[in-house]
């Protein structure tokens, strides 16, 4: 009989499994105080270079996915500037440490992106102090359950809105004069524009829409060889949950239902972004691909 010998090499971080402790904090939530702290990718990701010489304008950078996207995109060489509200300064400070320790500039810019005004200024500002702009990676989200449209406010469902959907309009549109050909436009949906929570009424809405303007503009951007695409994240660990985001009992909970077992940290998730952004994938484009720890969603 011939004996079997066991690869029993890792092939993943061993990351945090539910339950989790219970914990809340008021809107839009930091990183640095939940419990356990996501990893985004601080002292794990390694890069290679794809990115070398990009500048990229990343919303919603201080915390989440897109703090795990500006600290990969860094260490792949690229300049990056990140928007996040001045409540997130503390969390935006440790990205920008992380960004300028792999000898690349860093561009801290606060405020709201509910309005117009601010994400026209936002994009002139990181175009300006990047010397220009060729990836844009539209993430910032807003996320507040609800347990039924009868006490979702018109304030509510409009903020909901105006941060997930006229942001990521708003901000396209201005980027486009600055972005060349070859450029690379990302966008954040979630696997919640195809399977839906109950309490989730309008941020689904905001996700499903977040994926027809991608294929929508993919098609619109194609003959100025722009490409447009979207990663859609199932479960992830990031503020956005334990700040209004899921109820208590689903925090603790958070990612067991997954077939892995677990939520998704940050740091799994940025190598997508690299991906699309990466010039090599130059035909890829009008795309939406999920990361949701092996449910299947897409």
């Amino acid at each position: 009989m011939t004996s079997q010998t066991t690869n029993k090499t890792l092939i993943t971080e061993t990351y945090p499994v539910p339950p989790f402790k219970k914990q809340t904090q008021p809107m839009p939530g930091l990183a640095s105080k939940m419990d356990p702290r996501p990893d985004h990718g601080e002292t794990s990701y390694r890069g290679t270079g794809k990115l070398t010489g990009r500048k990229a304008l990343i919303t919603g950078g201080d915390s989440g996915i897109g703090r795990a996207v500006a600290i990969a995109y860094a260490r792949e060489g690229a300049d990056v500037a990140i928007n996040f509200l001045p409540e997130e300064e503390a969390d935006a400070a440790e990205v920008v440490k992380l960004i300028e320790a792999e000898g690349r500039k860093a561009v801290a810019i606060p405020g709201d992106i509910r309005s117009e005004e601010f994400c026209q200024k936002l994009v002139d500002q990181a175009a300006e102090q990047l010397g220009g702009l060729d990836i844009l990676v539209n993430n910032a989200g807003r996320q507040q359950f609800n347990e039924s449209i009868l006490t979702l406010s018109t304030e509510d469902f409009d903020a909901t809105f105006k941060t997930n959907v006229y942001a990521m309009f708003w901000i396209t549109k201005a980027a486009l004069k600055y972005l060349p050909a070859g450029s690379s436009i990302i966008n954040t949906s979630s696997v919640q524009a195809y399977q839906p929570s109950a309490i989730l009424l309008d941020y689904a809405q905001t996700k499903a829409s977040i994926v027809a303007f991608t294929k929508a503009l993919a098609k619109q951007l194609g003959e100025k060889q722009i490409r447009v695409n979207a990663v859609a994240p199932g479960p992830y660990w990031t503020a956005l949950q334990v700040s209004g985001g899921q109820p208590q009992e689903k925090v603790e909970k958070f990612g067991e239902s997954a077939p892995l077992g677990r939520p998704g940290q940050p740091a799994e998730i940025a190598p997508l972004y690299v991906t699309f952004a990466d010039v090599k994938n130059s035909f890829t484009s009008g795309q939406v691909w999920c990361s949701d720890g092996g449910t299947g969603t897409l």
